[in-house]
């Protein structure tokens, strides 16, 4: 008999409210080592509230049980950068790892063909490179897990593919669980394992090829929603104005 894997994080009845404005309810999922959740829904649906609450950032009411000794890493969808910042590229890898892995991390998210791009100040770097830097931060020192608000915020269509190429190699060769915020359907059933439809509470909870409906959809987003079969493999779209 195959042993169930082995839970990373444990989410029990989780809500928040800011003041009399309920932004989840009864919010429950686990992620077991190894796995890929996506999580989708509308603007204002609570993603990044999510992120939040498991992280410890926000009050909330629930459970949160992570694995012990666990190493989170987490990218935010947007990270400010003050014009004028000194901080090079260099210096801000530095100051999470060592110079002889940097190379390979820029590799990694499509960086490493840029010779310059390691002497530029983070507050030069367009909003994808920005992007990419943030992410080789972030697997830096290995981590267990690693929570993606976006991760596609900034990045050019070209490189789409190649973060999640990356975000899929993490998991298949190092085992990473992740955990990714995403409007991309054809990227969720392409990539995760699970998916979490959220919409200030759970809508749906599983396979993204099980769940992922016209009827979710619609509850999801509403009138807004596309529902589209590729290739039979039952990937859809949403409409980018969602």
């Amino acid at each position: 008999m195959n042993e169930r894997p082995h839970s990373i994080l444990e989410v029990k009845n989780l809500s928040v409210s800011f003041g009399d404005n309920q932004v989840l309810s009864d919010i429950s999922f686990s992620v077991s080592n190894g796995a890929v959740l996506a999580i989708i829904g509308p603007n204002g649906a609570g993603k990044s509230v999510l992120f939040r609450a498991i992280l410890g950032l926000i009050p909330y009411t629930g459970e949160v049980d992570w694995q012990p000794d666990v190493k989170i890493s987490f990218v935010p969808q947007r990270f400010a950068v003050e014009a004028g910042f000194p901080l090079s590229v260099r210096e801000f890898l530095l100051m999470k790892t060592d110079e002889n892995k940097i190379a390979d991390l820029l590799e990694m998210t499509g960086l490493g063909d840029d010779k310059t791009v390691l002497d530029k100040s983070l507050s030069s770097l367009s909003g994808g490179q920005l992007q990419r830097v943030m992410i080789a931060w972030a697997i830096a020192n290995d981590p267990d897990i690693i929570l993606f608000d976006e991760p596609l915020t900034g990045i050019d269509v070209g490189g789409e593919e190649t973060i999640y190429n990356l975000l899929d190699k993490l998991n298949k060769e190092q085992n990473k669980a992740i955990i990714t915020i995403s409007h991309d359907l054809g990227m969720v059933f392409k990539y995760a394992k699970q998916v979490l439809c959220l919409n200030k509470k759970m809508v749906c909870l599983g396979e993204p090829k099980e769940v992922i409906t016209h009827e979710t959809t619609e509850k999801l987003y509403g009138h807004l929603a596309t529902h589209h079969d590729h290739n039979h493999d039952h990937s859809k779209e949403i409409n980018k104005n969602i």
